[in-house]
């Protein structure tokens, strides 16, 4: 336990992110893109990254989930430091990356492989329950092709929360959509956290999504990407985007990423 969560009595952190820096090198040029980034991600906690874009979000989140190795630094999840990929830290990507020959039961229950010792049919029944969840059990047996991009990504959500990960990180999942469908996505995102109270890593450019959806906002400056501030966000759920409760945080937030990005020139 860390002498911040012995002081103010919280419990040890879900994930923890210590001093952490990334370069990507070619032989053109160096690309420094995190810069000794540390934060600490509790248990059930909902947290959104904010910041411009080659800020390093998503190269941090690779780095969470074991799909990117850190220069320096290192992440511990559950005491334990990552290394690799794993069943119990799941990625959503923008893309849903269904699979066409598969009917939307298929493709959830293909995310069941990664539990060992599950049977066919404890698998469909998984299956049912989180589409159940996600609000498509009508439409099980329907192919890829014949459902819309919200629906995708619902199928997308369904099968990343059906192998019960401990942590879900999820990266800029709605920013291809319409905004009445992420709008609706909104809502739906809210009442699963509630129900399932995952720890949940979301990336995203939108200020007004991360204030909809997180606990907390971490806001990054730009390349090469540093936490500059943190804003919790206290207002009650379900969060409507376009309440003016939530627009005064956003603005807020916005304010403070302006700021920052004018007060730091990118590094060459």
């Amino acid at each position: 336990m860390s002498l911040r969560e012995e002081l103010q009595g919280l419990p040890p952190a879900k994930l923890a992110v210590e001093d952490v820096s990334k370069w990507f090198r070619t032989s053109r040029q160096t690309v420094h893109a995190l810069d000794h980034i540390s934060l600490d991600i509790n248990e059930g906690e909902f947290v959104c990254l904010v910041g411009p874009s080659g800020c390093g979000k998503s190269t941090l989140l690779d780095i969470i989930a074991g799909l990117a190795t850190p220069d320096e630094g290192r992440v511990m999840a559950d005491n334990e430091p990552v290394l690799s990929p794993g069943r119990h830290r799941l990625v959503m990507f923008q893309e849903a990356a269904l699979f066409p020959w598969l009917d939307v039961t298929g493709n959830v229950m293909f995310g069941l492989k990664l539990k060992p010792g599950l049977k066919n049919k404890e698998r469909r029944e998984v299956a049912k329950f989180f589409l159940h969840l996600v609000g498509l059990e009508k439409f099980a047996a329907a192919h890829v092709h014949e459902l819309s991009g919200g629906m995708k990504q619902r199928v997308a959500l369904a099968r990343a929360l059906a192998p019960n990960p401990r942590v879900l990180l999820m990266d800029e999942p709605f920013a291809a959509l319409d905004a009445l469908t992420r709008e609706q996505l909104y809502s739906d995102i809210q009442r699963i956290w509630e129900k399932r109270r995952k720890t949940i890593v979301f990336v995203t450019h939108n200020v007004r999504e991360a204030v909809c959806l997180a606990d907390r906002v971490i806001l990054f400056s730009r390349n090469p990407g540093r936490i500059r501030e943190q804003f919790d966000i206290p207002l009650p759920r379900p969060r409507d985007i376009n309440s003016i409760e939530l627009a005064e945080y956003a603005g807020k937030i916005t304010r403070a990423l302006k700021g920052h990005s004018e007060e730091e020139p990118a590094e060459e």
